[in-house]
């Protein structure tokens, strides 16, 4: 059934997965951000093992993120996100039992840090597929822009909520709310009635290794497409540096609170909130290539507010907010376009494998980059470490601006 462009709210459909997954995403903000808090506070992790834990979240979708592209263009989609929701509710319960039974450490950290990566892959390889079921490919950059408001605003209160239940009940027990979470969207998916398109037809000789070449293939064949998978291997790579040091950053070299911590982050929601407005907007006025590209050149230019912040404690929380606020706000602009682009040109029957083939991109180099972040910042220190990362974050934008991104429409 069609519904039109205006009237979002009028298909009961995305109605429901809009719901279930705006309590799934407060709920996965908790752990985001309990994790490394767990890890930093409770279990005095190093610099380098918080590299590991970063690379913890990738290494394992290296094995199995290709597959879930093929599954995802196999099967039903709808089935997959529910068993992926079942199993993740099972792999969280992990850490409280882990801590109250008094046998919580590293690796179990690092375990069910991976198997939340590779489940949140494959749950997010199917979303990003059936959502052209749902609405017409016409309307997929407004449905995708009110989708990330959702990711917005579970960015401003999940970590402020994170660092009051850290606060209170400790990480381990915190972490029980995201698992909780995960039954609103096994029920959304449950009670949603659109039909799915019955997967393509395969000839029986055809191996997985084939379907997985045919995702890639998708993606070369397509300039922006393959100037959108460059940029999301650049961005993973150093911005997994990111993700490995922050926390350190904000706890340890700064003093910072896990309350206050959880309250930094949620500044980026706001402007993440800023960006999912504006992510529908700017396309229409410069043109989705430009708007894209415009707010990976902002994001690069602020990612230097990291390494300024290092350097100048009494200014570090001012500098930490703004790089939140703009930093966010740019990258959902650039992740709402980026999103729609990827789905309006990719045709249907091969959709699963290409956003696989984007996911496999950015989680393979992601765990490199953390690595290499976490080992650098031990031995240099984490300000220098956070100079180079903001350098190639802006080299990445750069790049954007003379690919042929920058001229693509939708």
């Amino acid at each position: 059934m069609e519904y039109p462009s205006s009237g979002l709210l009028a298909n009961p459909d995305f109605v429901k997965l809009w719901i279930g997954q705006t309590i799934s995403e407060f709920g996965s903000r908790i752990t985001r951000d309990a994790l490394p808090i767990l890890a930093v506070s409770l279990l005095d992790a190093t610099p380098t093992q918080m590299g590991w834990l970063s690379a913890a979240t990738s290494i394992p979708v290296l094995l199995l993120g290709l597959l879930a592209g093929v599954w995802v263009d196999r099967l039903r989609r709808r089935p997959i996100m529910i068993a992926a929701d079942c199993a993740r509710i099972g792999l969280l319960l992990l850490i409280p039992l882990a801590f109250l039974g008094g046998w919580l450490s590293l690796p179990i950290v690092f375990l069910v840090a991976g198997g939340m990566s590779i489940l949140g892959l494959l749950f997010e390889t199917a979303y990003r597929a059936l959502l052209p079921a749902i609405v017409r490919r016409e309307h997929l950059l407004q449905a995708n822009a009110r989708l990330s408001t959702t990711d917005s605003l579970a960015e401003i209160g999940g970590p402020a909520l994170t660092g009051l239940l850290v606060q209170a009940v400790g990480a381990p027990l915190a972490i029980l709310v995201d698992a909780v979470s995960y039954l609103a969207s096994i029920t959304s998916l449950s009670v949603m009635r659109a039909q799915e398109l019955p997967p393509a037809p395969r000839q029986r000789d055809t191996r997985i290794w084939h379907e997985i070449v045919r995702g890639f293939a998708a993606v070369h064949h397509d300039p922006v497409l393959q100037s959108l998978a460059v940029i999301t291997a650049m961005r993973a790579f150093f911005g997994a540096g990111i993700g490995a040091l922050y926390d350190l950053l904000a706890l340890r070299e700064l003093g910072f609170t896990p309350a206050l911590l959880g309250l930094l982050v949620a500044t980026g929601g706001i402007g993440a909130l800023g960006g999912a407005a504006l992510a529908e907007w700017l396309p229409r006025r410069l043109g989705v290539g430009r708007a894209t590209t415009g707010a990976l050149l902002l994001n690069g230019a602020i990612s230097f507010c990291l390494p300024l912040a290092a350097g100048a404690p009494g200014m570090a929380l001012f500098l930490l907010v703004l790089g939140q606020i703009a930093g966010d706000g740019a990258m959902m602009v650039y992740f709402v376009n980026k999103t729609s682009l990827q789905q309006m040109r990719t045709p249907d029957h091969v959709l699963g494998r290409v956003n696989a083939s984007m996911g496999f991109l950015a989680e393979g180099i992601a765990p490199v980059g953390a690595i290499i972040a976490g080992s650098i910042a031990e031995r240099v220190g984490i300000q220098p470490t956070l100079w180079v990362i903001a350098l190639g974050l802006l080299t990445t934008a750069i790049y954007g601006l003379a690919s042929p991104l920058r001229r693509a429409s939708a």
